[in-house]
């Protein structure tokens, strides 16, 4: 970040909070306490009331952008968005979105400002383990890609085969699902669209080069193919109420649609383009499961299990005497 860039920024930041404390600034923008000094210096020569508390930090005596009006319910939908992207974006939105925000807040009223920071506190977003992405830097770079048409060269780690390979792709957007990002690109290796997981990137480089779009599908256009194309089935499952409990959010990610409430019992169904997925999801819940239909389910199930019995039985236990 250039100078001047700095100084707006430390301006901005200066206008959300009643005072900020020098080492505030120095954190946010990695420089050190002197050069914040001198920043602020800079400010105050410029004309910018700053006023200072020697121990506490400074504070702007009269000095504020021109006002943007929000509720107090967008202010809220900002921050909620803020604790989603610190849990699943990478560094580089975490950054971008960070400046926005601090924008934001800096033409708020004071009093919706203390709301907001008390709301803070009691709003947190939990993110499910995951592998380490190779890079915590890509989005914000993929998303320009994307905006200007520019072909992108990939270093991509393929999982299935454990390999590594050279792909020259253009992008089509960026998709998140079953926990992580990907990116939807032409391959012009491959000369077919495919799915990249973000996160197995090891390298990417904006080549400049622009491609044309119309010739391409658009992402809703490639992602409408991909749904013609799985094959998708219908399932019916009766749960005793005393365990639907511990399905409430699971099932949702097995393609669950609709439940019917039968007494004691509650009867899901369920869409799946992935039977199998579906099936050893439901061995966890022993014979509380009753499959009506279809019979394809009903013998994989028994199939598993007999696996899963013939794998124990291997195992005989030896009584201690």
């Amino acid at each position: 970040m250039n100078r001047l860039d700095r100084l707006t920024a430390i301006l901005i930041h200066l206008q959300t909070k009643r005072v900020v404390r020098a080492q505030e600034l120095a954190d946010r923008f990695g420089i050190s306490l002197r050069t914040v000094y001198r920043d602020v210096r800079s400010l105050e020569e410029a004309g910018v009331p700053i006023g200072a508390e020697a121990g506490v930090g400074y504070f702007l005596t009269d000095y504020h952008l021109p006002p943007v009006m929000f509720t107090g319910a967008e202010a809220s939908a900002l921050l909620l968005g803020s604790k989603l992207i610190a849990k699943w974006a990478d560094e580089s939105v975490r950054t971008e979105f960070e400046s926005a925000l601090f924008k934001i807040k800096s033409v708020m009223k004071r009093s919706d400002q203390e709301r907001l920071d008390d709301l803070d506190a009691h709003i947190k977003v939990a993110r499910y383990a995951h592998r380490q992405p190779y890079s915590d830097g890509l989005l914000t770079h993929i998303q320009q890609a994307i905006a200007q048409n520019h072909v992108l060269q990939l270093q991509y780690h393929s999982q299935y085969n454990d390999a590594e390979t050279q792909r020259e792709v253009e992008p089509l957007g960026l998709h998140h699902y079953r926990m992580g990002w990907h990116l939807i690109a032409f391959c012009r290796t491959r000369q077919d669209y495919r799915d990249f997981r973000v996160d197995r990137i090891r390298e990417l480089i904006d080549t400049g080069q622009r491609f044309a779009r119309p010739e391409r599908l658009s992402l809703q256009e490639y992602l409408n193919r991909i749904g013609e194309d799985w094959s998708v089935v219908d399932v019916t499952i009766v749960f005793p109420k005393s365990v639907t409990r511990f399905i409430q959010e699971q099932k949702h990610s097995y393609g669950f649609q609709q439940e019917d409430d039968l007494g004691d019992h509650i009867r899901m169904i369920f869409q799946t383009p992935y039977l199998e997925g579906l099936a050893r999801w439901l061995l966890m819940f022993g014979n509380a499961v009753t499959i009506e239909q279809p019979d394809q389910l009903l013998v994989m199930m028994q199939r598993l299990a007999d696996e899963i019995q013939t794998h124990y039985a291997a195992h005989p236990v030896v009584s201690e005497t």
